[in-house]
This record gives C-alpha cells, sequence and structure tokens, in this order.
C-alpha cells in the first residue's frame, strides 16, 4: 500500500500532464485559427482567384478596329464578321452512352479529313494539330460565320467535343488594291503592321473583348460569360485621299509601266495650298484582302520610302536659288560651250549643242552646262542653303511610317564636280514625296507645307476627335521669286519646251523633266536604266494640284518627257473634270463657237 505522499506526487504528475497537453492543445487551436484568419483574410484573394481558375477562365479577344474612310467618307478598311477555331488536341472525344471516350490516331485522322474539308485546309495539317502536346491550338482564326456554322453542325451530329469557336472582326478591303501601300494592313491579330493601319495603329485600336468561360470537373465548357470592354470600338481615320483620284492616278500610271514596259512606277497628288496627299498610287501593286500571297517588296510605300537622283527635275531649285539670290535674273545670258564643258578632270555634257542661253531657256531646254553655270555663279553655299530649305536632305514629316530622308551632304564636303552635278540633279538622291512637296511650295507663293495624309480622328459615332490642320513650315523663296520660276516653267511645258506632252487640253502647267540614270548599290551608274521623271503643277493662274510622276526604267523611251508628263496629263484632265475646275484656256472649239456667237450679233446689229 502507496503512502500518502506518494499518491501526492502522482496526482501532482498527472495534473501537471493534463496541463502540459491542455496547453498544447491551446497553442494548437490557436495556430489554426490564425492559419484560418491568414487564409480568410490575408489570403482570401489569391485562394479565391485560384480556386476561380480551376473551374473558370478568362478570355481576352480582338477589339473591333476603327474604319479607315477616304476624304469623302468611303470605306478603304472595314471590319467582317468571323469566327476563330481552335482546338484543345489532348482533350478531342466523343460522347457515347453518356460515357466519354478520348479519339485514338485512327479516329482523329478520320475527323482530321472531314475538318479540312469543311474548312478548305490541308487533312494532313489538321491532324498534325489534332496529335499536338498542348493545351490549346487555333485552327483558322477567319472562318465565315456559315462554315463555322457548318462545322458546328458536323461535329454536334458525330457528338464531337474539344473544339472552340469564338466571334471576332477580321480585317476587310472593300476595294482591294487601291491605295494599298498607304492604307497598309494588320496581322491576324488585329495589328497594324504596314502603312495607315500601322502609323495610327493605337488610334484604332479597339479595347479587347473579354469574356469568362466555365468548366466543369472534367475541363468542359458548360457556360460562358461575356464582360463589356468600355470603349471597344477603336477610333476612325478620315484621310485626305479621295478615292476617285486615287483610281485616276493608279490607272494612268498602271497603263504608262505597263506601256513602256518599265518595272514600276509611283504617281503623287498634292494640293499645294494645304499639303494635303490625294493620291499616292503605285505600280505593280497588291490586293490588301491577300497580302501574303505577294513579295514583301511590294507592300513598301516607295513614294517616301525609296530615293532616286532628280535628275533636270533639280534645275527648277537650283534656278530659285539663283534668281532669290539677286545674282541671276531670267535674262541674264550664259554661254553653254556648245554641247561640252569641263569641271576638273570630269567633262559635262547637254543632249544638244547650245551657245548662248538665257536662264529662262536653260531651264526650258534643260541644258545641264547652263545650270553648271549658274550653280558657279551663286556658290556652293548658296546652292546648299537654298536646297536645304526645299527641304532636301530631310524627312518632310508625312503621317506615315518608313519615310527616308534622302542624300545630300553637306556643301563643305563638296568637291568642285559635287557642285556642279548637284545643280543638275546628280550626286543627291530625294524621295518622290520630298520633290512634290518641294514643287508645291513654288506654288504656294514659296511656303512649304508639311504634306499629310489623315485629315480627322472620329469616335464610333463620327464624332470628331482630333482634327489635324495644314502645317507651314517655313518661307523658301519670296513670293516674286515664285511668280518668277512659274513663268519659267510653263515655258518648260509650252512649245519648243521639254515637257508638251503634260499640258491637259484647255490648261496652263508649270512642270519640269527629269530623266535621271539609276544609282547601283556602291554609287556608280547603271548602264541603261533610267527614271524618268515629271513634276510639276497646275493650272497655273491658281494652282489646283501638284503632280509627281516617276515611271522606273522604262524600256521603249526613257525620257521623263515621253513616259511621264503624258500620265502627268492623263491625271491633271481627269481629275479637274472630277473637280469641276474651270479650263484657263478656252477649248478651240468652244472658242470658235463664241467668236461665231459675236459675228452674229454683229451682223445682227449692224443691220
Amino acid at each position: 500500500m502507496n503512502s500518502p505522499k506518494v499518491e501526492n506526487k502522482r496526482y501532482e504528475l498527472r495534473n501537471h500532464r493534463i496541463a502540459i497537453i491542455g496547453v498544447f492543445i491551446t497553442v494548437l487551436y490557436a495556430i489554426v485559427g490564425l492559419k484560418v484568419i491568414y487564409l480568410q483574410v490575408v489570403k482570401d484573394d489569391f485562394l479565391s482567384e485560384t480556386a476561380s481558375s480551376q473551374y473558370s477562365q478568362c478570355i481576352q479577344g480582338r477589339g473591333k478596329r476603327g474604319a479607315i474612310l477616304d476624304a469623302k467618307n468611303r470605306e478603304l478598311a472595314i471590319n467582317t464578321e468571323t469566327v476563330e477555331i481552335g482546338v484543345h488536341p489532348q482533350k478531342i472525344r466523343r460522347i457515347e452512352k453518356q460515357n466519354e471516350i478520348m479519339l485514338g490516331d485512327k479516329e482523329k485522322q478520320d475527323l482530321a479529313k472531314v475538318v479540312a474539308g469543311i474548312l478548305k485546309m490541308d487533312s494532313e495539317s489538321v491532324y498534325q494539330i489534332f496529335s499536338l502536346k498542348k493545351e490549346f491550338k487555333f485552327l483558322n482564326r477567319m472562318v465565315s460565320p456559315a462554315v463555322a456554322h457548318a462545322l458546328k453542325v458536323e461535329l454536334q451530329s458525330r457528338k464531337i467535343f474539344g473544339f472552340e469557336f469564338d466571334s471576332a472582326f477580321c480585317r476587310a478591303y472593300p476595294n482591294k488594291t487601291l491605295a494599298a501601300q498607304v492604307v497598309g494592313f494588320t496581322s491576324v491579330d488585329g495589328q497594324g503592321i504596314e502603312g495607315l493601319e500601322k502609323y495610327f495603329d493605337k488610334d484604332l485600336q479597339g479595347d479587347p473583348k473579354q469574356w469568362t468561360i466555365i468548366k466543369d470537373r472534367m475541363g468542359r465548357v458548360f457556360d460562358t460569360r461575356e464582360v463589356a470592354a468600355p470603349g471597344y470600338e477603336g477610333d476612325n481615320l478620315i484621310l485626305t485621299i479621295d478615292s476617285t483620284i486615287q483610281y485616276i492616278a493608279e490607272e494612268a500610271l498602271g497603263k504608262s509601266v505597263t506601256e513602256n514596259n518599265a518595272k514600276s512606277g509611283i504617281a503623287i497628288v498634292m494640293v499645294p495650298k494645304t499639303g494635303a496627299i490625294k493620291a499616292i498610287a503605285h505600280y505593280p501593286t497588291f490586293n490588301l484582302n491577300s497580302f501574303g500571297s505577294f513579295p514583301e517588296s511590294v507592300w513598301r510605300n516607295r513614294a517616301i520610302a525609296d530615293t532616286f537622283e532628280p535628275g533636270s527635275t533639280m534645275k527648277v531649285f537650283t534656278m530659285a536659288a539663283a534668281i532669290e539670290s539677286g545674282l541671276v535674273t531670267p535674262e541674264k545670258m550664259f554661254f553653254c560651250e556648245n554641247g561640252r564643258y569641263r569641271v576638273g578632270r570630269n567633262t559635262i555634257g547637254d543632249t544638244h549643242k547650245y551657245g548662248y542661253l538665257t536662264v529662262h531657256d536653260i531651264l526650258k531646254v534643260s541644258s545641264n552646262i547652263g545650270s553648271v553655270k549658274i550653280g558657279e555663279v551663286i556658290g556652293p553655299e548658296c546652292l546648299y542653303s537654298s536646297l536645304k530649305s526645299f527641304g532636301f536632305g530631310d524627312k518632310t514629316g508625312i503621317d506615315c511610317p518608313g519615310e527616308a530622308k534622302g542624300l545630300f551632304r553637306h556643301y563643305k564636303l563638296w568637291k568642285p564636280i559635287d557642285q556642279a552635278t548637284v545643280a543638275f540633279g546628280q550626286g543627291l538622291t530625294v524621295t518622290p514625296i520630298q520633290l512634290v512637296t518641294a514643287i508645291s511650295a513654288i506654288a504656294n507663293q514659296g511656303i512649304l507645307m508639311t504634306p499629310y495624309l489623315v485629315d480627322a480622328v472620329t469616335d464610333e459615332a463620327g464624332n470628331i476627335i482630333k482634327r489635324f490642320e495644314p502645317v507651314q513650315k517655313r518661307r523658301t523663296i519670296s513670293a516674286s521669286t515664285a511668280q518668277t520660276l512659274m513663268q519659267m516653267m510653263s515655258a518648260a511645258t509650252a512649245p519648243g519646251g521639254t515637257g508638251t506632252k503634260a499640258v491637259p487640253v484647255g490648261y496652263t502647267v508649270c512642270g519640269k523633266t527629269g530623266t535621271a540614270q539609276k544609282l547601283n548599290a556602291d554609287g556608280t551608274y547603271r548602264n541603261c536604266e533610267y527614271n524618268g521623271v515629271f513634276v510639276g503643277f497646275s493650272p497655273m493662274e491658281n494652282p489646283e494640284l501638284a503632280i509627281l510622276v516617276v515611271i522606273d526604267s522604262p524600256q521603249k523611251h526613257h525620257y521623263g518627257g515621253l513616259v511621264a508628263a503624258p500620265v502627268f496629263r492623263e491625271i491633271a484632265e481627269e481629275t479637274f473634270n472630277y473637280m469641276n475646275v474651270p479650263p484657263a484656256i478656252p477649248d478651240e472649239d468652244e472658242l470658235n463657237k463664241e467668236q461665231l456667237n459675236v459675228s452674229i450679233g454683229a451682223g445682227e446689229r449692224g443691220a
């Protein structure tokens, strides 16, 4: 029998153990409680998202892109409804007697043939997608709603699951090739990758569409909840381009390139007073709806990205520098050396042997030697500064991607032969947009404008968000010098000048031809390869349009007056008729009728 002391010790030990266990349980409960609080309060959002992701998934689609419209609100780029069809390769299954059966290779091959037949795809390519070890893969992202419906019906009839059909928008270009290099195009994701589609991508992009799909424990989608995003539609672009004038320019240009067996051609139509571009035409061109079928070289907007030696068109700006300097007048005489003139070790030649010519006639007959001698009178600094003032060697700032600035070295780097060749358009390169912008400054009384393609940005309701006003860059020459040059340039298109084929019936033209030998990559000249150029504006009395035409490597003739000037005339004639610009010179038949009426009236009064 234990003593009372032993019993007391046992009792105390038991109580001590119970206390320890109690403390342990209390601490354990406290830890669990704190963990619950941590999970429910601190980590509530994280856990909710984790749990939610196991049965739901947020998907982001493409926003509806804004339209691109011409100056008269005619559609150039729009959206069409499409369906994006995707597949979960590892979850392609069929339902049989309420059981899900994953498809084997043989069944996938058979299904691939069916799907490929409906989507007009290669069956082997479809099968390869079905065999991927991926969670998801798009089959085709640009399927018409009718075709998508046909596939959906076929899959339902076979009780096949594992496919997704999502409504979307794809870009469409109703005029196909019209202004293709200017408008540009988008990727399949709806992102602009060329032309205005790229340059104004942020304006055109709509806020992306979002929706949540709800899945069961097997991963099957049984509900879709769309989340409307504010500002869903992108903004629209209203261009300065007029589709009718664009079409006129493209038709005239294409005809000349074809008839002269040339490599390509460019034409630009611009409003001199504002800098607004009414047309930029390229030939060859491409279909915006199937751009992938054409070489990438055709996508480029060569009117702003390509450079070439301007040839004799540069003589206009040499004359501008000389007359503005006050050192030369149109009546001043220069001896043109009977067709041969040495500058250092080099010989400058003319196509004809000229003796003494006035400055006026040097431009009219396009004498290289006369231009060189005028350049010598004014000196390199004056010539360089004047040409820079007209924008040569600098980007124009046109609102389109990929603009080049050309090559125009500082006059301090020139040798005597460099000054000579620059005076008649060799030894520097320009872009087509630079040249037409510079000639427009003369038509605009000496004021150089910034060329632009976009007139306004509007919202989906048509409200104007941004308006792009004409921007004056600077004065290049005085108004009086501009008027003098206009008189001289009009002589170049009159009988005896090099640009007679540029003159539309009933209108006056100020212009200049150019025949520029093409350059190799190493700076040497190519044999028998030329750019035929004509640049000018009309009517002289009140210039409505400035037009540039470049024909690349014509085979039939290579002179700008023969291959480019007729394109200028055709564009001007048809555009003036479209714009209702009244003729400055009465038509001969109309003039004869007026004279007849006057004679009859006089006879009646005399009687």
